[in-house]
């Protein structure tokens, strides 16, 4: 079976002093060590250890190919989002790293394809930049699902929004800043709890807020990590509906009839969770997601699925790569830019 993996991370291998270029602290920066083996830090923070794996698009074909990967989809890891910073920073660094993403894909444009980042605490800029990404052979966009206290309802982001249905662009929404983070302080919490919530929450302000309303049908949208805690508990919020004013007073239709209005990734690590994920979303609505390179991720890409002999066969085929296909409209040939050309664009 064909695959093409929606999920995977990147980073540069290394970028400009961006403490120094702005003039404040607390910027991501990358700390080499041997072997292919850097620590992520911020300010003065460690962050996350990496490996080659993130930059070298040599070490990322080689694990494609030991777990029969045909398309790879690369987005920035959250960190470099900089949501916090002043929009013309936030539009600087989203440039910076969009065009190291085109260089990454460059050497294998067929298999490795990327999604953008945006600026997106000003929505003019996002909007500039998406379209400029867009042009540039990405084929998406990658966002954080809120912007400080503005979530994904906000009317900024929801414009925003529009505009990627109107370019076509297929938009990844992952988790990023996770809540009570002072309560979650060990063990990965945050990472296990927090950006599950944050999934939900997302998903749950875009239907009961009424903003799937004024989105078109033809925005392309996928939640990472399975859609979070959103399928298990979709049941509870059916409920509410039902019996409470508060909960539909924005909500025309019952929350889980909104499931035909976005995407998850399979990233869930159960049989069981994928069987139910399956059942809740419909087989049109779910892609192989693994996270890679990261240890939270899946460590034989496509093996949940590919041995989920509870499932046909031809769901097994949409879940692992026709889906995808078409979400991400890989059959269209729209990142065409060559290697060549891509490293004229970003010399």
């Amino acid at each position: 079976m064909r695959m093409v993996d929606i999920h995977t991370h990147f980073l540069p291998r290394t970028w400009p002093d961006l403490a120094a270029r702005f003039g404040t602290p607390d910027w991501p920066w990358m700390r080499h060590g041997g072997a292919g083996r850097a620590m992520l830090m911020v300010g003065d923070q460690e962050f996350r250890p990496v490996t080659s794996a993130c930059w070298d698009p040599a070490v990322r074909l080689e694990a494609m190919d030991r777990d029969g990967v045909d398309v790879q989809i690369m987005c920035a890891t959250p960190v470099l989002f900089s949501y916090q910073r002043p929009p013309a920073q936030g539009l600087e660094c989203a440039r910076l790293f969009n065009d190291v993403a085109r260089e990454i894909c460059a050497h294998a444009p067929r298999r490795l394809k990327s999604l953008c980042q945006v600026p997106l605490q000003d929505t003019d800029l996002a909007c500039r930049e998406l379209s400029r990404a867009m042009a540039e052979g990405h084929v998406g966009v990658h966002i954080g699902n809120h912007v400080g206290a503005r979530d994904i309802n906000d009317e900024g982001i929801i414009t925003f929004l529009q505009h990627c249905a109107a370019e076509g662009a297929a938009v990844f929404v992952h988790p990023w800043d996770m809540m009570a983070q002072d309560r979650m302080s060990r063990y990965q919490l945050p990472w296990l709890v927090a950006m599950p919530a944050e999934t939900q929450l997302s998903i749950l302000w875009l239907i009961l807020s009424g903003a799937f309303e004024r989105l078109p049908r033809s925005l392309k949208l996928c939640f990472a990590h399975g859609g979070g805690s959103f399928p298990y508990l979709l049941g509870r919020v059916d409920n509410a509906w039902r019996n409470r004013d508060v909960v539909r007073e924005d909500c025309p239709r019952l929350p889980s009839t909104y499931v035909d209005r976005f995407y998850v990734d399979a990233a869930v690590f159960s049989d069981d969770a994928l069987a139910f994920l399956v059942k809740v979303m419909g087989e049109d609505r779910v892609m192989l997601g693994s996270d890679y390179p990261f240890p939270l991720g899946e460590q034989q890409v496509g093996n949940l699925i590919r041995s989920q002999e509870a499932l046909p066969a031809p769901t097994r085929e949409k879940l692992l790569h026709a889906n995808a296909t078409a979400f991400f409209d890989l059959d269209a040939g729209r990142t065409a830019m060559s290697g060549a050309s891509a490293t004229r664009r970003s010399a």
